[in-house]
């Protein structure tokens, strides 16, 4: 299994409540800044978010959340889920409306905690210190940071609509109300190889993390990439550089962070390339075997700073 190896998420839930919690994603109307025009048009490159909603919105987060979990039971029986805000930035909203949302969440009974995806350039002192609040009432709380990569023309080549410099800033911000990060990285991002996923990874660790999130870029229709791949100007990673990746990264990871993620799907009608990524179980079967053929497992080289 995965976990003899890695410390999951699944795991560091179980360990802490004592029985399985799951996550429920949640669609609450959101947009982001790169595509209402504050920071850009258009949306990173690489998005298209009918790739990870809900396969049915529903009218009220309150509905959502009550849908998610009734799946949640019939699928493995767990009866508490944290509420995840995933669809654009949630936190790019009037402070009341976002502490609405979360209320409207946070009511529904098994609903032990929240998880808030947003981007580095979308924090306050306001919005945190909101957030710290609900943790400070019981309530379990992560922020999930979307950074995808520390490098800077990489993030201008996908549209990112920021730098590292507000990932720096953001995490100094939500340090000081200690908060648990949860930091996506994507592997595979035009231009980049090995190298930069290592050194990546290394500069979010030397600013303290909590969590990763890590998968491959994937090409899903509806996106701007999916125009370069028709063109024949975007190779995707392939399975097995992907698999060698992911397995370093885990090498290198302290054992103190969480793997929220280690691979990431899109729907069938949805996905173009690489085909590999429209399943999750052939991948991590694939890390898992690789870390055992390596005789490795998370943290081997985190001591030794190697790369």
């Amino acid at each position: 299994m995965l976990s003899e190896f890695v410390d999951t998420f699944g795991q560091h839930l179980l360990s802490q409540f004592g029985e399985r919690v799951h996550k429920v994603a949640i669609d609450a109307g959101f947009t982001c800044p790169n595509r209402d025009g504050r920071r850009g048009r258009g949306g990173c490159t690489f998005c298209n978010n009918k790739s990870f909603q809900p396969e049915a919105r529903m009218p009220t987060i309150v509905d959502q959340v009550r849908a998610g979990m009734a799946c949640v039971v019939r699928r493995t029986g767990a009866r508490k889920v944290l509420a995840y805000f995933q669809t654009y930035t949630n936190t790019y909203a009037p402070l009341n409306t976002l502490a609405t949302c979360y209320e409207q969440a946070l009511s529904v009974p098994g609903v032990v905690g929240l998880s808030v995806g947003t981007r580095p350039d979308c924090l306050s002192d306001p919005i945190v210190g909101l957030l710290a609040s609900y943790r400070d009432r019981g309530y379990t709380v992560w922020i999930e940071l979307g950074l995808q990569s520390s490098f800077d023309d990489t993030l201008l080549r996908v549209n990112r609509g920021h730098g590292f410099a507000e990932y720096r800033e953001a995490i100094a911000l939500i340090g000081r109300y200690q908060l648990p990060v949860c930091t996506h990285l994507i592997i595979g991002l035009p231009g980049e190889g090995r190298r930069h996923a290592l050194e990546t990874l290394a500069r979010v660790l030397s600013l303290g993390v909590a969590g990763l999130k890590v998968h491959p870029l994937h090409v899903v229709r509806g996106s701007r990439l999916a125009h370069d791949w028709r063109k024949g100007e975007l190779t995707p990673i392939s399975f097995e550089d992907y698999i060698a990746i992911v397995t370093d990264l885990i090498e290198r990871t302290p054992r103190h962070v969480v793997f929220h993620r280690l691979t990431g799907t899109a729907r069938a009608a949805l996905l173009l390339a690489p085909e590999w990524c429209s399943g999750k179980w052939r991948v991590l079967n694939a890390i898992t075997s690789e870390l055992a053929r390596r005789g490795t497992s998370q943290g081997v080289f985190a001591l030794a700073g190697v790369l």
